[in-house]
């Protein structure tokens, strides 16, 4: 079974960072599962807890296959666990981190990789994670748009404005980093917010491709559902803090992760907060941990001197580890 071994030595200046869903593209993880037989084992250990073929699926897509929640969840949990394996194997055993992080679905990533959370344990919660949230998303449809050129209160404010006057559901899902909020809501609250947030001077207020609101409200029917897998779930306390979306936190005690996993799929995901409390505690180095670029991108845009790290291929696997290496004097 993938697990994770840590040696004594702490690096207290990085944080790992872990994806969430929009980052999987049809590709993924291949090359690392080339080159690294680690990186495979941890692809072919999800094929076998789901029963199906999902490193085919990263590898191969189809994309609407691939991108479906109930796919992309484990999918993206098992190439992150894979792009961290190939770092050990690269390494021997990983260096303790000052923090971990993970978007919305990569906390759950982020406790299996701080081994609070068993693998496969991970693998089958995000998985029926994916299914409550497709299964509330078919009951109540709703719809999420991304607003840039706006600060959060601003947008916050607004939202709870259309809510009032509709009676609906509207609030912020992401606070990405400044100047990039998404929200999330029913149609026509939401609908009503994008009108007053660019009458307000968003530069832009773009629709997302979803059909569900995540982070809001109307996942309650899956959380609610999906609190009692939480429950089911061992989950132990983490060999470093996990900063926690919906209070920016740092967490260890199991209880309060609990408490967390739930309160995030209603809860909004406060990512510039959760990196400037990470830049508070010391951290000068993220390294995003699977598929994509997307959350360097959003440190970039919160401190644009913090040093990054992309682990999605052969070739940033060797850069973090040789940077590793030299910070511990090996």
């Amino acid at each position: 079974m993938t697990r994770f071994v840590y040696r004594e030595a702490r690096l207290p200046g990085l944080a790992f960072l872990f994806p969430g869903q929009g980052s999987q593209h049809v590709g993924m993880a291949r090359e690392l599962a080339e080159a690294y037989p680690a990186a495979r084992a941890a692809l072919e250990e999800a094929d076998a807890v789901l029963g199906f073929e999902l490193s085919r699926l990263c590898f191969q897509g189809p994309e609407d296959r691939l991108t479906d929640t109930v796919n992309a969840q484990p999918a993206l949990l098992a190439a992150s666990v894979a792009a961290l394996a190939a770092l050990q194997s690269e390494l021997g055993a990983l260096p303790v981190p000052g923090l971990v992080a993970g978007h919305s679905l990569g906390e759950y990533t982020a406790l299996v990789a701080t081994n609070s959370m068993a693998y496969p344990d991970g693998l089958l919660l995000v998985r029926e994670r994916g299914r409550l949230m497709k299964e509330a998303g078919e009951r109540a449809p709703g719809m999420m748009a991304a607003v840039l050129g706006l600060d959060e209160p601003t947008v916050a404010e607004i939202c709870a404005q259309a809510a009032e006057a509709t009676g609906g559901v509207v609030q912020v899902a992401n606070d990405n980093c400044p100047g990039q909020v998404v929200v999330s809501g029913d149609r026509a609250t939401l609908e009503r917010a994008m009108q007053a947030l660019s009458q307000a001077g968003a530069r832009k207020v773009v629709p997302l491709a979803v059909s569900i609101a995540a982070h809001s409200p109307l996942m309650v029917p899956a959380a609610e559902r999906l609190a009692a897998a939480i429950r089911a779930t061992p989950i132990h306390a983490p060999v470093a803090p996990v900063l926690a979306n919906t209070t920016a936190e740092p967490l260890a005690e199991p209880g309060a992760l609990r408490q967390e996993l739930v309160a995030q799929l209603t809860g909004s995901v406060r990512w510039t907060a959760s990196m400037q409390r990470a830049l508070a505690l010391g951290i000068d180095t993220f390294a995003e941990i699977g598929p994509g670029n997307v959350l360097t991108g959003l440190v970039k845009r919160i401190h644009r001197k913090a040093r990054r790290f992309n682990v999605a291929d052969p070739q940033g696997v060797q850069a973090l580890a040789e940077w590793i290496r030299e910070r511990l004097g090996r």
